[in-house]
């Protein structure tokens, strides 16, 4: 990520550079509400990402050249990274105030000088921040924050220890903002949190996220699409599986965080699902709605990972038939147990997420090459450009609003994208 210099007529404004999880880019536009309401002016908010170790560095980077651009500005700093390590950014000469994840929530928290490094235990925070289900939107679709936090303790991940345990937003407060934002003519919403499968765990009567999203389409019948985020490939309960198999408004896109394909590297990550419960649970799926396109979240190198086990994890690309992959590098993030296993060199690691990335590409094109010919309905995400049912990107000829979904007619492909026709 790189911070761009701003122009002088700029320079008071308040810029919220973000970095990692679409999560926190989400929660970026909350933060860039909360300095509006509090009046902040003259600021750089730093909303960071501590899930590699080059999101960290990457973020201190930034924060160095702001300050080399906007000398007078205030710098803040929040966000996994600063809540994990905070002392490593106070430390930063360049930084001004340094704010953790159930801080950055509070009103005033932007402005207030009081104290330079305001960040508690997150293992003690219960609740949702009411005001991050409120107002998170691009110009096509809009988010809603069900979840925040995590409760497992996957031995490579550091996240919750920057989010904390998980808790889940009130299904009624869920429902409701469903109901404003489709009132204000957003056509999708997509549910967003850390872990959202396991939302309603921590609420009276432990409801499902399969109930929740059923309660939604209930009672908000004229919202055309309703989309999932990244989801645990263990945590699909009998509701949300009915409500792929019957409700056509929910999207057939599902992203996995499936992180590996071998069993003994999955249970050295401490997952709870194995490469058979897996591919059950995509076959489930596509029995019930046989058009569901799947994405998947997979780290290459992760420790002890042997040849054979990275093959294994490999083959499961094409075996699956997963269309979208998000591939990285295993990163080691001090304090957790992978951190201590024995690594895989760099130069083979780096090799692995190559050879990864090569599989998802083709195995993007063989996706995209299904949908020549076929009529699609498109989100459009800006001029020329919509999101399909499955998630699949569309470039199209013609004009048509943004935040509408219109139908189209696939005729090729080209650049990670299907081209399409306008239909009458």
């Amino acid at each position: 990520m790189t911070l761009p210099a701003l122009p002088a007529a700029e320079q008071d404004d308040v810029q919220v550079v973000t970095f990692g999880c679409r999560l926190n880019a989400y929660e970026s536009e909350a933060l860039r509400a909360r300095a509006q309401a509090d009046g902040v002016e003259n600021a750089v908010v730093f909303n960071t990402c501590a899930v590699t170790n080059e999101a960290v560095r990457q973020a201190r980077q930034a924060i160095r050249k702001a300050r080399r651009e906007r000398p007078g500005a205030r710098l803040i700093v929040t966000g996994c990274a600063a809540q994990i390590d905070p002392a490593a950014f106070a430390a930063m000469p360049e930084v001004d105030l340094v704010l953790g994840n159930a801080e950055k929530a509070q009103p005033g928290a932007l402005a207030d000088t009081s104290a330079r490094v305001r960040v508690n235990d997150i293992m003690s925070v219960r609740e949702t921040a009411g005001h991050l289900i409120d107002g998170l939107r691009d110009r096509a679709r809009a988010f809603v924050e069900v979840q925040n936090g995590c409760d497992h303790r996957c031995t490579f991940c550091i996240i919750p220890f920057g989010r904390g345990n998980s808790r889940s937003a009130a299904a009624g407060e869920v429902v409701e903002q469903v109901r404003r934002l489709t009132a204000e003519g957003y056509r999708e919403v997509v549910l967003t949190g850390v872990d959202i499968t396991s939302w309603g765990a921590d609420l009276p009567g432990q409801p499902s996220l399969g109930q929740l999203v059923s309660r939604i389409l209930k009672l908000v019948p004229d919202l055309p699409r309703l989309r999932l985020s990244s989801i645990d490939a263990a945590e699909i309960d009998p509701d949300l599986m009915r409500c792929l198999a019957e409700e056509p408004r929910l999207m057939p896109y599902l992203h996995l965080s499936l992180q590996a394909g071998d069993d003994l590297i999955l249970k050295r990550m401490k997952r709870r699902h194995l490469r058979a419960d897996a591919l059950k649970l995509i076959a489930d799926v596509r029995a019930v709605r046989p058009d569901t396109a799947f994405g998947a979240d997979l780290i290459a190198g992760f420790p002890t990972e042997s040849e054979a086990a990275f093959e294994n994890t490999l083959a499961l690309v094409e075996e699956a038939g997963l269309s979208f992959l998000h591939v990285f590098p295993y990163s080691a993030r001090p304090g957790t147990p992978a951190a201590k296993m024995p690594p895989v060199k760099g130069t083979v690691m780096k090799d692995r997420a190559r050879r990864l990335r090569a599989a998802g590409e083709a195995a993007l094109g063989r996706h995209l090459q299904r949908q020549v010919g076929r009529v699609l309905n498109g989100l459009v995400e800006k001029p020329g450009v919509a999101r399909a049912d499955d998630f699949t990107e569309i470039a199209f000829v013609g004009e048509a609003p943004v935040g509408e979904i219109v139908s189209m007619r696939v005729v090729g492909v080209s650049g990670g994208k299907v081209v399409a026709e306008l239909l009458p």
